[in-house]
């Protein structure tokens, strides 16, 4: 799991995923050779810190946002939120400015946030939480699982994939905004009619650890059910394990894709995971190889 690790130890806040970026067009410009389809890449100014990889003709897309929740510095040591970060008191934060890098607490005081450095930190500076990956034989805990598992699933997906985009995604922790370029840029050079969303969603009273990935039927937003219909279909099918999911709050890119002027079909599927947007996000290793398995069989099949 050498790459997963690696994409844990990346800072990507919303706004500042130059660094990820970065390193995801060097591990892909290294591993493509050897995957079974070489795709086309699309990358640079044009996009931002997007990347697009093109296989073969592509039917279906999957999105996988390379950004996370985080903070911002203020004035006078003061701290606000990139997203919708946990912001308990204590929590250790790192990052770093013109000075090096930087190492503090949150100080949450009746809801406004600090910091506890001890000399004031550039203007606009981007802290994440400290990261601390654990992993046992059943689970893996860390900071910033959503997103990288599902970046580290799109990735595990080009090895084998024929046709298809496999887009990563920005900003879409923090109200979003990449996804209409790039819904324009795939629609003008090789139009599909169906997406998947590689992301993380929550464990609840019905979405449960060691059950299999989760298929949402909604979260906020509602897509179409006939074209849920049809991946439940396919995953009955898939013999993976899965979960079905029914919320009334959270969203994703899925909810750009609804927004969009294209008729898109789109459906959330990712791993469940508990202490969501903390230092200690918490996902069974078995439905992250279910989700793998899953977006694997189902990219073949739509």
């Amino acid at each position: 799991m050498k790459l997963l690790l690696d994409l844990l130890n990346i800072q990507s806040v919303s706004g500042g995923e130059t660094p990820m970026n970065k390193f995801l067009i060097n591990l892909i410009l290294q591993r493509m050779p050897n995957w079974k389809v070489t795709p086309i890449m699309y990358s640079g100014e044009e996009f931002h810190d997007c990347i697009l990889l093109k296989f073969g003709n592509p039917k279906t897309a999957v999105f996988a946002h390379i950004d996370t929740i985080g903070f911002m510095v203020r004035y006078d040591n003061q701290l606000i939120t990139i997203g919708g970060p946990e912001v308990d008191d204590g929590i250790e934060l790192v990052g770093q400015d013109s000075l090096g890098p930087i190492s503090c607490n949150l100080k949450n005081i009746d809801g406004n946030l600090f910091h506890d450095f001890p000399r004031a930190i550039d203007r606009g500076t981007s802290l994440s939480f400290s990261q601390n990956i654990r992993i046992d034989d059943n689970f893996i805990s860390a900071a910033y699982l959503d997103n990288r598992l599902g970046v580290y699933n799109a990735l595990k997906i080009c090895e084998n994939l024929e046709n298809g985009w496999v887009v990563f995604s920005t900003y879409e922790e923090h109200g979003g905004g990449s996804m209409p370029f790039l819904l324009k840029f795939i629609m003008e050079n090789a139009p599909i009619r169906q997406a998947l969303i590689s992301d993380i969603t929550w464990v609840t009273d019905g979405v449960t650890h060691g059950n299999g990935v989760a298929i949402s039927i909604r979260d906020k937003f509602i897509p179409r059910r006939s074209f849920i219909d049809r991946v439940v279909e396919l995953a009955q099918r898939s013999g993976v394990a899965f979960q079905l999911e029914v919320e009334d709050a959270g969203g994703s890119d899925g909810r750009e894709i609804q927004f969009s002027p294209y008729a898109i079909d789109w459906c959330f599927i990712g791993a469940p995971e508990d202490n969501v947007h903390s230092p200690n996000e918490k996902v069974a290793l078995y439905d992250l190889e279910c989700m793998i398995d899953m977006y694997k069989y189902l990219m073949a099949h739509l």
